[in-house]
């Protein structure tokens, strides 16, 4: 007894990492915002340092948030899921209150909070995907085999989009609509199943994009920003005089002419048009190769966790990594001219409170995964092999007996027989299915 007692301590003693690449490629994106924000907002205040100075200030902030996700068990984090998703309906609400709200340019988005403004969206896009990595380990199975498990968080997500909209905010409204549907996939909803629903939402949202005079015209001047480019097609016909006149390698850093009065939200929104002035086509080319850095290994975190039995890490890693993806690759879509114009920042380059705020926490909470993944390996692989076992050094990944202080929802256990004859079925619950029978 007193050995056993004495090995669950040592396994408790055992200590995770974070992953390095992860956490490199988010300081190399933090780095270089504030670079590039530095250069883009120069000439935008008549203070020139104004918003860099308000950008570092958000990121510090920021940072407090991704440390304290980085040191609190996810277990803690999913307890209050029930609650995240009713902070989601009171916060998007919360815009349309007379004093507490504030609008700009006829949008309601914002709420005051003495100091500065938050959009609340930001808020929403964290606490929902918490929320939905939540209900697909609870409902794991009924996703797959029953509409009614399916089609609950496609409800749900409706009805924050029609809050959304009433802002309007279409942009956050497409995008938490397509983290939902990426999301029911890699929890294995059945795709077939999913068709549905999809075809019913496509032409509503199709309906929507076209009802408002304003969003019909940033359909049609994206195709051809020149036929009005001193009206609707400013903003696009600037960033693309932006992109080419970098060429391949760029005017230099600080040498961007169309920053100066001409680029709108040089800073926030189209900041990619500005690193492609002035550092060109490379400088694209790598920031969008660590933006695949980024996605790429959260998912392979994710995966990761699917195979210990990790599912509420392994979804939550999964959300992030489709929220971030998605953002990046409209921000870029718009600021090269191959998507309508969409007020969407590039995450943690762009200038912006309240997405470096969110954007900073969802990073703590990925590293989180990344830690306590790490950390199940080790106790996994030093209850296999013992101190000193080669098995150790050599088996990094192999599932085992579960940690004595984990939840039975989180704690890596061995693998099923169905693994030694054929498809696991860890492997199915991440992969669409088509065709199953229900």
């Amino acid at each position: 007894m007193g050995d056993f007692a004495r090995q669950a301590t040592r396994i408790d003693d055992i200590q995770g990492r974070f992953d390095p690449w992860l956490l490199g490629a988010v300081l190399a994106l933090v780095s270089f915002g504030v670079v590039m924000v530095g250069s883009a907002a120069l000439y935008q205040d008549s203070n020139p340092f104004h918003y860099l100075t308000r950008h570092l200030m958000f990121l510090a902030a920021g940072g407090v948030l991704a440390w304290f996700a980085m040191r609190t068990e996810l277990k803690s984090v999913e307890r209050y899921n029930q609650l995240m998703l009713l902070a989601c309906v009171v916060l998007l609400g919360l815009v349309f209150i007379p004093g507490l709200g504030v609008s700009v340019k006829g949008a309601h988005r914002w709420i005051n909070l003495g100091v500065s403004n938050f959009q609340v969206v930001e808020a929403v896009k964290v606490l929902f995907i918490v929320w939905l990595a939540s209900y697909l380990v609870r409902f794991r199975d009924e996703v797959n085999a029953t509409w009614a498990a399916m089609l609950k968080p496609i409800g749900v997500v409706l009805a924050l989009v029609v809050m959304l909209l009433a802002q309007p905010d279409f942009g956050s409204s497409a995008l938490l609509l397509a983290i939902t549907a990426g999301m029911l996939v890699l929890g294995g909803a059945n795709v077939p199943k999913m068709f549905a629903p999809v075809l019913a939402i496509l032409p509503l949202l199709a309906f929507v994009a076209i009802a408002e005079p304003y969003r019909a015209r940033r359909l049609t001047s994206f195709m051809d920003p020149w036929a009005d480019p001193f009206g609707s097609g400013y903003q696009l016909t600037n960033a693309l005089m932006a992109a080419g006149r970098g060429e391949w390698l760029g005017v230099g850093l600080g040498g961007s002419i169309q920053k100066i009065y001409y680029l709108p939200e040089a800073h926030t929104d189209f900041i990619l048009a500005v690193i492609a002035e002035e550092l060109g086509f490379v400088g694209v080319c790598a920031v969008i190769a660590v933006f695949a850095l980024l996605v790429g290994r959260a998912l392979w975190l994710g995966l990761q966790c699917v195979e210990m039995r990790r599912y509420f890490s392994a979804y939550l890693a999964f959300g992030i990594a489709l929220w971030i993806g998605l953002q990046s690759f409209v921000s870029m879509g718009v600021n090269l001219g191959l998507l309508p114009t969409k007020g969407l920042t590039l995450p943690l380059i762009s200038s912006g409170g309240s997405s470096v705020l969110m954007t900073c926490l969802a990073m703590g909470l990925l590293l989180r995964v990344s830690y306590e993944l790490d950390r199940a390996q080790r106790q996994v692989a030093r209850l296999r092999g013992g101190p000193g076992d080669p098995a150790v050094a050599t088996s990094p990944r192999v599932p085992g007996a579960p940690d004595r202080k984990a939840s039975a929802q989180d704690a890596p256990v061995a693998r099923p027989a169905a693994m030694a004859h054929g498809t696991s079925r860890l492997r199915q619950r991440i992969e669409p299915i088509f065709g199953r029978p229900s």
